[in-house]
């Protein structure tokens, strides 16, 4: 993905609840495990990373790339 990354409001407050790196929210974006399609033309990628279960939505615009929601979905 070529173009610039920004992270909503939204999913900056969650990394900090949730003590998520944008370095981790990067390596979800380079290599996930997974991708679906969700609603409103977003995108959910989802990786383990470590003990970490991460899913990253995102929405593609022509200029950004805007991550609108980080969770950690747990271990298992």
């Amino acid at each position: 993905m070529n173009k610039p990354i920004r992270f909503d409001r939204h999913a900056r407050r969650r990394m900090k609840w949730r003590k998520i790196s944008e370095e981790d929210v990067l390596s979800v974006m380079n290599e996930p495990d997974k991708n679906e399609q969700s609603i409103k033309g977003r995108i959910n990628l989802y990786k383990r990373i470590g003990q970490r279960y991460l899913k990253v939505t995102y929405k593609e615009f022509s200029e950004e790339i805007l991550i609108i929601s980080v969770v950690d979905k747990g271990g298992n």
